[in-house]
């Protein structure tokens, strides 16, 4: 009667199994590192700079437990945080601005175990330090530019169509225009309420004319200023994940939070003033078609290839349109199976896209990344001391120059990119190469290595004292069937840890209080199907029957007290953000697997002690 198939045992060993091998990488504790890039992204660390680094870290007597290429950069291991932060400014003292020097944590996983993919539990900013900055971007700016720029397109538009304006301003959120004659304001108005209705049918503005004074007053509407917070918070994020990648940190959080501000989270990091000096550098896009041979040397500039292997060229002075007037880039294949990248532009964008290519079709139409840098210089303080001073400068250089095929307008491509993935890469740059609003640090805050490393010991501290505390009071309790939940529970902590490792979860603090809540839960089930065996053995059925009864009667109560919990958890990971994403995502995980070790794990070891044996007392 209580006896298991071999298929559901099996199925038992292979879970249990996948748990155990995913779950041993957090046995092999994270090292102290650092992760040395060049500054150039356009430059891969090779071997040169590996022989640089070793010699710098052998000249300071350094000791690094490993120094090696890995992804593009140079990864060295250290066995203290104190080599570790020696090793970081002796070589930001010896390269200066060449390269790129992150503080990390890596890794020491056997290479047989990164091969099936295994890997250690991700940490949260509360366990492994590291800086957090809250960043609010600056809509009210964004709009003040959007309205600036609406009234020189306005104005423009007014003097093409010969309409005559009397004055014309921005009045705080507004746009106001005064007419000279009645015949004047009618056209005006007829043209700004052609523009009103997008293509959507929703309206642009809020219009408020005022036919007695020839005046007419917009506004953006609200759905308008929605959407212009939605695409500058969009743009905004996607630039801050480009940049934080310079940083070389793993697992970076940038997310969004309410409305206008942005989280940034960088793990392992612990200097704020090169993070915000990644995060806040202003970048941006200009277009500008190639100068002619015969031009003289006032109307072009001579710019270097971002890959500066590729030489220089010569553009025109004049600025078609710039990077904030792109809004989206999409890399593709042509015709003929080569990489492009397919350009939308806004509706003025476009308008100076087609006028500046109208009649240059054949020329070549550079696109330049434009970017704010600090440049370090070693110096003496008053005291002799070396210090590293800052100081800024503006970097143009190319990063396409194709031939205009066509007049182009809000839609266009730009072939001749090179490979898919340097394609890719520029859409990258076209999207997220300008912050489309600025942004102010609202919070910043440094968690440092020790302080994580005493919220790991007292997180585990609390786990183990949970654990022990419910082991003994269910082998006390339920004597040899407390014994087989207790073997349930500790098969449960191991599939936490093991599907949380497999499904990249993100261990903070409180996920270490979701697992402790687990550990509780875990043998509720345990105690409503002993208690309902004893009940059932009490009644007058056999011991078989009765643990068969227990089992089986009390997996509808165990079922649907875990699912609304689950709904429960689900809700939180949906509408929460930041440590309530991290509870909820431990306590669905534990959810699922102690309802697997609860019904199927105890059943089974319980099955092993009593199936098919014929006993007459039941100690539970």
């Amino acid at each position: 009667m209580n006896r298991f198939s071999f298929w559901k045992y099996g199925l038992i060993l292979f879970v249990l199994g996948i748990g155990i091998i995913y779950s041993l990488p957090n046995l092999y504790p994270s090292k102290p590192a650092i992760q040395v890039a060049y500054t150039d992204s356009g430059k891969s660390a090779d071997q040169s700079l590996l022989n640089q680094v070793n010699e710098i870290l052998n000249s300071n007597q350094i000791l690094s437990e490993s120094t090696g290429l890995k992804e593009n950069n140079i990864v060295a291991k250290f066995n203290s945080f104190e080599d570790q932060l020696a090793a970081k400014a002796a070589l930001q003292k010896n390269l200066l601005d060449e390269v790129i020097v992150a503080l990390n944590l890596e890794p020491s996983t056997p290479q047989w175990l990164r091969d099936i993919g295994a890997g250690p539990l991700k940490l949260g900013l509360d366990l492994s330090g590291g800086v957090h900055f809250l960043l609010e971007v600056d809509i009210e700016n964004a709009l003040d530019n959007r309205l600036e720029s609406l009234l020189n397109e306005y104005r423009k538009k007014f003097r093409d169509k010969r309409i005559n304006v009397e004055s014309s301003k921005k009045d705080d959120q507004d746009i106001v225009f005064s007419f000279i004659s009645d015949e004047d304001y009618s056209k005006a108005l007829k043209i700004i309420s052609e523009d009103n209705v997008t293509a959507t049918g929703a309206l642009l503005y809020d219009l408020k004319p005022n036919a007695i004074r020839n005046l007419v007053q917009l506004a953006f509407s609200k759905e308008a200023i929605k959407e212009l917070r939605d695409y500058a918070v969009g743009q905004n994020l996607m630039t801050l994940r480009n940049r934080v990648n310079e940083l070389g940190v793993s697992e970076p959080i940038v997310q969004r939070q309410g409305s206008s501000r942005i989280v940034v989270e960088l793990p392992g990091v612990q200097d704020t003033t090169a993070a915000k000096k990644i995060i806040g550098k202003t970048a941006n896009l200009e277009f500008r078609l190639e100068a002619s041979s015969t031009a003289s040397r006032l109307r072009k500039e001579e710019f270097w290839f971002q890959d500066e292997r590729n030489g220089s060229a010569d553009l025109e002075k004049n600025i078609i349109v710039s990077g904030d007037r792109v809004t989206n880039a999409i890399s593709g294949f042509d015709e003929s199976g080569f990489a492009q990248v397919n350009i939308t532009l806004d509706m003025q964008g476009g308008r100076a896209m087609q006028k500046a290519t109208n009649g240059n079709i054949g020329r070549r139409l550079g696109v330049l990344f434009v970017e704010q840098k600090n440049k370090s210089v070693l110096s003496l303080d008053e005291n002799g001391n070396e210090v590293i001073k800052q100081s800024s400068y503006i970097e143009k250089k190319i990063i396409s120059l194709a031939t205009v095929q066509a007049v182009l307008g809000t839609a266009f491509r730009i072939t001749g990119v090179g490979s898919p993935q340097e394609a890719s890469e520029l859409a990258l740059l076209l999207r997220a190469g300008a912050l489309a609003a600025p942004m102010k640090f609202v919070e910043e805050r440094t968690v440092g290595p020790s302080l994580g490393k005493e919220n790991i010991e007292l997180g585990i501290q609390s786990i183990i004292i949970g654990l022990l505390s419910v082991v003994a009071f269910m082998l006390f309790y339920y004597r040899w069937f407390g014994l087989a939940a207790n073997f349930a529970l500790l098969a449960n902590v191991v599939l936490i840890t093991g599907f949380m490792s497999l499904l990249g979860a993100t261990l903070t603090l409180p996920g270490i209080a979701g697992i402790v809540l687990t550990i509780g839960m875990a043998v509720d089930a345990n105690v409503l199907i002993f208690s309902r065996i004893r009940e059932e053995f009490k009644a007058g059925l056999d011991p078989q029957s009765a643990i068969n009864e227990g089992f089986s009667r009390a997996f509808v109560t165990i079922f649907d007290a875990n699912v609304t919990t689950l709904i429960a958890s689900l809700v939180l990971y949906t509408i929460g953000t930041g440590p309530i994403k991290g509870f909820a995502i431990t306590l669905s995980i534990g959810i699922l697997t102690s309802m697997f070790t609860a019904i199927l794990g105890t059943r089974a070891i319980v099955n092993l002690m009593y199936g098919n044996k014929n006993i007459q007392e039941l100690r539970v």
